[in-house]
Parts: structure tokens; sequence; C-alpha cells
């Protein structure tokens, strides 16, 4: 059975303290735009991908996920191991000199649930491209899902795969796009706007829809399962999910300064005492 919109809320935060707690044993890390992906990607691996038990790299007969903007490790990790990828004690080993967990996930090391590298921007689409043409080829009917962030499509590379999937009609494909207006040194308009990112991919002919409450999950799922019944009509499928970098944390909301600073003690104790379960079960 699928976990409730009570029990996705509970992981969510759970997650969110694995995210804290990774990046402030290391002082070092992206908290910022994995605080603000942790409600997405808890409810796409826990209610909307349709996934088999165990890991291998060929991926037949169920959904895959490629993760484009690898610098949101964290709530990558945090998400696999709580979906039972691999031990959740693994995460304590984050950044750290010869782990599995590395600042941007590698595939090298075999970690179970990483599919790509993604440690330069702009190469995820290409990649998620590429296994949906393959489940085609294959006759397999299920769904390629990418994550890539806003700031991440300043990268030219993104703008030939956008034409070439909507040109080959790879419409087993949904692109979601972490819309939070910000990166690593401001907002996205100040460092390179670009302009509307809808009318972008409808003029490349994608079929274009937006999650508005992008952290709330009851609306994700509605935006994704809308996502979803797109596919398989011709055209990719772009999700413009509008979400809070550092959501979940008050003094990371609403600044890019988060974007890859870890909270030193004093924070990290505020942060936690922010997302407090009974439940919690901290590696």
């Amino acid at each position: 059975m699928k976990p409730n919109t009570q029990q996705l809320n509970d992981l969510t935060i759970q997650v969110r303290r694995d995210i804290l707690r990774m990046v402030h044993a290391v002082n070092s890390g992206h908290p910022g735009g994995s605080l603000g992906c942790t409600e997405f990607l808890v409810t796409l691996y826990q209610n909307l991908m349709e996934r088999k038990e165990g890991f291998d790299m060929d991926g037949i007969g169920e959904d895959l996920f490629f993760l484009s903007n690898g610098h949101i490790s964290p709530v990558f990790y945090s998400v696999l191991a709580r979906s039972g990828y691999f031990p959740v004690s693994e995460l304590a080993t984050f950044r750290l000199i010869n782990s599995r967990l590395q600042g941007h996930p590698t595939t090298h090391d075999g970690l179970p649930g990483v599919r790509i590298a993604s440690g330069s921007l702009g190469q995820g689409l290409s990649v998620g491209i590429g296994a949906a043409q393959a489940k085609k080829l294959n006759g397999d009917n299920h769904i390629i899902y990418t994550l890539h962030g806003d700031g991440e499509l300043q990268e030219g590379q993104n703008w030939e795969a956008i034409m070439y999937a909507s040109a080959k009609k790879v419409d087993n494909l949904i692109a979601t796009i972490d819309l939070n207006g910000k990166q690593i040194d401001g907002t996205t308009d100040e460092v390179l706007c670009m302009g509307s990112i809808r009318a972008k991919f409808e003029a490349f002919d994608w079929d274009v829809l937006e999650i508005a409450r992008g952290n709330d999950i009851e609306a994700i799922i509605a935006g994704m399962t809308d996502a979803k019944s797109r596919t398989g009509k011709g055209k990719p499928v772009c999700v413009l999910l509008h979400t809070e970098m550092g959501n979940g944390v008050d003094f990371m909301m609403y600044s890019h300064a988060w974007h890859g600073k870890a909270p030193n003690d004093t924070q990290l104790e505020n942060a936690l005492g922010q997302n407090y379960s009974e439940d919690e079960t901290d590696y």
C-alpha cells in the first residue's frame, strides 16, 4: 500500500533532519535546494513511481529517475536510503573519503539508486531522453522522470535536449524543473534572466503544466498524476515545480545564501527543533 499524506509528511520531516545532519557533520554540502525538493522526492519515490524490489542499472519494467542537479545529493541520498536502496546508517559517511555518498552522485562505486554521475550541470535531460528512447525500443511502457534546477537551465546542452525530445516525440518523459528562482550567486533573474521558462518549453513544443504549491504533498500528487496522464500523447511533459529554497527551516528560506552552506552547531539545533518528530529515526 502507498503511504498516506500524513506518513509522507512524517517522512519529509525525517528526510529534512537527515539533510541537516549530513551537511553539518562535514561542514559542506547543499542544504537549500535539498530542502526545497524534499516533498517532491519523498512523494516521487513513495507514491508516484512504479519501482521494483532491489536495483539494477537496466531498470527494465519500472519507472526510472535521473537527478540532473546533482548538488542536491543530500535529499537524494536520504530518500534512497529511506526507500530501502541502501542502509540508512550509510548516510553518516556523506562526503567522507572513500564513501559511496560523495558530494555529487557518482556511479563507479555502485551505490544503489544512482544511475548517472551528475556533478556537471545540464546533462541529465540528455541521459533521460536516451533512457526513454531505450524503453520505447524495448517495448517497456514505463516513465522516465528527471529533475533539474531552474538555474541549471542556463546551460546550453539542456536546450539541445529540449529541442530533440519534442522533435523525436519522446512522450514517455516527465522533466521537472525546480523553480525556486535562486542559484549560488543570487536570484536567477539577477544572474541570467531567462524570461518565461514556460513559454520557452512551449515554444519547443512540450506539454507544460505547473505545480504552484511545490512544497505541498497533496498538490504534488495531484500535479504529477496530471503529468502522468499526459504521457504517451506525442509530446514530452515538463512540470514547473514552484518551491522555496530551504523550505522547512525558517532562517534558510527566502534567500540564496544557503544554496551551498552548512549550518553551525547552534543553527543545526534550531533547524532540527523546527523539524521535530516523536517518531524520528536519525541514523
